[in-house]
């Protein structure tokens, strides 16, 4: 039977596993560490870190923060360097879009990008997600999910 693959809270049994998540050289610039989106999860009000399980076993993390009540973004998504490109991003994405859809009021999810980033490009566009232009800071892609 294959192995399903959950969002899970993070928590003191798990925290350390998080945040020990490698990813490859080239996308460790384009990411903020797991360990800081747990600090700042514990000081924001709202901020809601998911631990991205494959089985038992901790593959990766996603973040999101209320942007207002129509509104939610996605401030963090990897999948570790050992277990990418077997397809977990993508359900992954589809849990958390899932979860998110179900907050009241909530219309649209956001997600920003690298704008050089052809993986998340392609990622967010497969599901739904369309390109808003650079965010306001002019450094990252803004892509938006209406619901």
């Amino acid at each position: 039977m294959p192995e399903t693959l959950s969002l899970r809270a993070v928590t003191r049994e798990n925290y350390e596993a998080i945040c020990d998540l490698p990813l490859p050289p080239e996308q460790q610039a384009m990411l903020a560490s797991n360990s800081c989106s747990l600090v700042q999860a514990a000081y924001e009000p709202g901020y809601q870190p998911r631990a991205i399980y494959l089985g038992e076993r901790p593959v990766g993390f996603i973040m999101w923060v209320p942007e207002s009540e129509a509104r939610v973004s996605i401030w963090r998504f990897m999948i570790g360097k050992d277990d990418q490109g077997r397809g977990l991003g993508s359900q992954a994405l589809r849990l958390a879009m899932a979860e998110i859809a179900q907050q009241p009021g909530v219309r649209e999810i956001e997600i920003c990008y690298a704008p050089d980033n052809e993986g998340s490009r392609r990622l967010y566009a497969r599901h739904g997600f369309v390109e808003q232009g650079l965010d306001p800071d002019g450094e990252d892609m803004l892509a938006l999910l209406r619901l």
